[in-house]
């Protein structure tokens, strides 16, 4: 189903053809002056310049053969204004009818992409041993959001969680561990297996050994460098501690999946920085092959600076004087790896802001080498900080760093509250929805902000049922699923997605001002993802939750007396529920049945 302005522009690029202009000053855009016009075209001061002659003269004649012949299919209104606009009002029967085949097509009139791409969003980061926190917020509900969108539009989108599950931190929880338990087999030389199937230690003890080990190894020399042998050891393929590293692995992952599904957040590929280690000695080998890679004061370097370069970019570090690899390096290989698996056509990495520098570095080195094709689009989403009220990193009442299922607690228990204030249903009903309208709180608070801008966690209204929030979106969703609700009771008959309703034209400006938001979210869906811009569908659907409360206050939908306006209400109302329900769907957000 073609989009609603390229239908216009159709319309338009046959007028300025048959005013002998090209066709290409026939651009539509969304009017920035709703009071006047509804769309409009610009087209007529581009056109001025290269035709030599008054944009209105243009915008003039433009119109005239717009509008020849009386009524248009499309435009109700198509008016030339100083000093060379062209101000658009669409009729309320192609309106209509634009809305009834939304109701009628497949995901709602969205077109599939000439072309499916397989896209790698890379969105995790969580470290394997520590516990979800506050900052693994935003990458996980931000690329689950954009995974999302590609995938509804119908390309391939791979999720991968690139999990921190081979550095040092592995060598601090070995190490701890033989302190505080040094009669376990894998500290025993002479054990030769096999190595026990249980775990020795729990989630909750695993995540308070590595801190522990890590404040240790900031105090004692010793340990850090035994911390250090022991990481070696490791990657080297040591059977004990490989077998440690399984059951840190397993117990870690297990909880790690338990804590995003609380996000209704999913991986499609559970990869970390070991996966990414066997690649890494051929991948080091070819950049040397090439004369890419160069000794610098004993490390490894590739130069990725270029003459356009208007800051300076440090050449990539590939391998320090020790010959320990660095992130660079894993990153690196992680793509030869998913090159090998997937020859993706486009990557995107949601990852903190901060780490800009470094990804251009990796996205550098990897086109120049080869590693990936030069037009490949390697997408850097850096998103900025969740903060407190004070304008700091969000921090606990005792200024320590939030893990996520507190986080989580305390808004679901601020939205109970705010539930349970107006009580209408039972303690347990009010806690199963409080659940599912926090989380809309929590991700549409955060979504709702473009990714790379900071922003302030207000807990108070991220939990508001008014306004641009999470609650109020849902809280419209609900008051349609009750109108229905009424009017199956009431003897009405409809289907789940009301698409045997005839919607009619449009009799009052509120019922027109829905039906053109609706015509918007074939577009908005596109461009937000084309764009890696969740907020760009929270803006879309706060502005069609606010247009379907006005037409609700201003039309007595279920005491309509025209059985054949009501049940174009009916169907209007029911594909109002469908977009935003497609829409928050997409933003990992599901709608209870009543609030």
């Amino acid at each position: 189903m073609n989009k609603i302005l390229d239908m216009m522009e159709r319309e338009l690029k046959q007028a300025f053809t048959a005013s002998g202009y090209e066709d290409s000053f026939a651009k539509v855009v969304l009017s920035n002056r709703p009071d006047l016009c509804e769309y409009q075209c610009n087209g007529a001061m581009a056109a001025a310049k290269a035709y030599k002659k008054k944009p209105i003269d243009i915008a003039n004649q433009v119109v005239e053969h717009l509008v020849s012949g009386g009524s248009h299919p499309v435009f109700s209104e198509a008016v030339a204004v100083m000093p060379g606009f062209i101000n658009l009002k669409l009729s309320e029967e192609f309106l209509a009818e634009y809305a009834g085949s939304m109701a009628r097509a497949d995901k709602l009139g969205l077109e599939a992409p000439e072309k499916p791409e397989t896209v790698i969003v890379d969105y995790g980061g969580a470290n394997v041993a520590k516990p979800l926190h506050v900052g693994h917020l935003r990458a996980a509900i931000i690329g689950e959001s954009i995974k999302r969108m590609g995938r509804f539009l119908g390309h391939h989108m791979i999720g991968d969680v690139h999990l921190g599950d081979w550095g040092l931190q592995m060598g601090l929880i070995i190490e701890e561990l033989r302190d505080r338990k040094p009669e376990l087999v894998y500290f025993d030389e002479s054990f030769e297996g096999p190595f026990p199937q249980e775990a020795p230690f729990t989630i909750s003890e695993l995540e308070e050994i590595y801190p522990a080990a890590s404040a240790k190894s900031k105090a004692d020399e010793v340990f850090k460098e035994r911390a250090h042998q022991a990481t070696l050891k490791l990657q080297r393929g040591y059977a004990p501690f490989r077998a440690i590293w399984q059951h840190i692995m397993a117990v870690s992952v297990a909880d790690l999946k338990k804590n995003y599904a609380n996000l209704n957040v999913e991986f499609d590929l559970w990869k970390g920085e070991s996966d990414a280690e066997p690649y890494i000695g051929d991948m080091i080998q070819m950049l040397l092959d090439k004369g890419l890679a160069h000794e610098s004061q004993g490390a490894l370097v590739v130069d990725v600076a270029r003459y356009t370069d208007t800051k300076e970019i440090p050449p990539c570090l590939i391998r320090k004087s020790d010959g320990a690899s660095l992130y660079a390096t894993s990153d690196l290989a992680t793509i030869v790896e998913r090159e090998q698996d997937f020859k993706p056509d486009r990557y995107i990495y949601v990852v903190d802001k901060r780490q800009g520098m470094h990804f251009e570095q990796v996205f550098r080195v990897a086109k120049k080498s080869g590693i990936v094709k030069e037009d490949t689009p390697m997408i850097f989403l850096g998103f900025g900080t969740m903060n407190g009220k004070d304008g700091k990193p969000f921090k606990t009442r005792e200024g320590g760093v939030m893990r996520l299922e507190k986080l989580i607690e305390e808004i679901n228990e601020a939205v109970y509250q705010r539930i349970m204030e107006n009580r209408t249903v039972s303690e347990d009903e009010a806690r199963s929805t409080a659940a599912v309208v926090g989380l809309a709180a929590l991700k549409y608070g955060d979504l709702s902000n473009q990714a790379a801008k900071d922003y302030v966690f207000d807990i108070e209204r991220f939990t508001s049922f008014e306004g641009n929030t999470g609650p109020y979106i849902l809280y419209t969703i609900v008051r349609i699923k009750s109108i229905i609700a009424k009017y199956r009771e009431n003897g009405g008959k409809v289907s789940q997605d009301a698409a045997e309703k005839k919607i009619l034209a449009c009799t009052g400006s509120s019922e027109k001002a829905l039906m053109l938001m609706l015509a918007r979210y074939n577009e908005v869906l596109e461009n937000s993802f084309a764009e890696t811009a969740p907020h760009k569908i929270c803006q879309y659907i706060y502005e069609l939750a606010n247009a379907f409360n006005s037409f609700y206050h201003d039309t007595k939908i279920l005491a309509e007396e025209d059985e054949a306006r009501k049940e174009s209400y009916i169907g209007l109302i029911s594909l109002t529920r469908r977009v935003l329900e497609a829409c928050i769907g997409l933003l990992g957000i599901e709608a209870p049945e009543r609030m």
